[in-house]
């Protein structure tokens, strides 16, 4: 699909025809109209609303072309946030790579629990394992400036995507490189708060679902039932958390009885299952 272009525009079209004629590419996709305004508007770095307003504006022979690129982009399925390099999450900005997963709805519920169990203790000592693009992390410490928060992750690539996302929203959790809890045992420090979001999906249904095609395998892959990595991080909780410390697990909706199971076989520990904003099992939570 790429290096196809658009017949009916030129470098002489307006905004008006530019969206008409990218709604025809764009016909297999769940919202096209709204697909290619986002992307037009992201090519003329203007919001939404200038595209209806001056729906006459001719574009240059140069934003044709980034256009172009951008629909054929979409139309071969490539996820609209890795095309303008942006995603929002929660209440900040933050910037996106093929390095990292894109920040999920879901997660916010994450963060929200998090957020609220932190209300009356601002200087918690926080963790976000395996951090990605550093959503969870940054939108914590934006939100809980008087709190210690560091996060982990394991993939170097990444790990710079966050430490930028935290630069440009004017935070400064501690980043650490490596797997998992282990940087933070490695330092001996101990965690009031414990969130992760870590690949749940079990390796051979990856490759069936339209997620494998563009966002790393490495933030996708649970190993072969989706919790291998939950496992592991379970064994490390005794050594990383504080006594009465809470942790916050997102899951798959089908992995509440698994994971509940765990802990309590694991950490002797009772969970809580929460559910996100679709009624789904998302979150597991359970003190130490």
């Amino acid at each position: 699909m790429r290096g196809e272009t658009f017949p009916s525009v030129k470098s002489s079209s307006t905004i008006r025809a530019a969206m008409r004629a990218a709604r025809t590419t764009l016909d297999s996709s769940d919202s096209p109209d709204l697909d290619s305004q986002v992307l037009l508007a992201h090519i003329l770095d203007v919001d939404r609303a200038f595209l209806f307003a001056h729906p006459e504006r001719t574009l240059s022979e140069l934003e044709c072309g980034a256009f172009l690129d951008a629909m054929n982009r979409r139309a071969a399925g490539e996820p609209i946030a890795y095309i303008t390099g942006a995603k929002c999450f929660y209440d900040i900005d933050m910037q996106v790579s093929p390095a990292v997963l894109i920040p999920r709805p879901e997660t916010e519920h994450l963060l929200e629990e998090a957020l609220r169990l932190s209300e009356d203790r601002p200087d918690l000592i926080v963790a976000d394992i395996g951090a990605g693009s550093g959503a969870l992390a940054a939108a914590f410490a934006r939100h809980r400036p008087n709190s210690n928060v560091y996060a982990t992750e394991i993939c170097e690539d990444a790990l710079a995507v966050a430490r930028g996302n935290a630069e440009r929203n004017g935070v400064n959790p501690t980043f650490l490189e490596g797997d998992l809890a282990e940087p933070l045992i490695q330092r001996a420090i101990k965690i009031d708060l414990l969130m992760a979001n870590l690949p749940y999906i079990a390796s051979d249904e990856l490759a069936a679902l339209a997620v494998s095609r563009f966002e790393p395998r490495l933030a996708l892959d649970g190993g072969f039932d989706g919790l291998a990595l939950i496992r592991r991080l379970l064994m490390q909780i005794p050594s990383v958390c504080r006594a009465d410390a809470t942790v916050l697990l997102e899951i798959g909706a089908d992995q509440a009885e698994s994971v509940a199971r765990l802990v309590g076989e694991r950490l002797g520990s009772h969970c809580d299952i929460l559910p996100d904003y679709a009624g789904l099992d998302r979150i597991v939570r359970f003190q130490v």
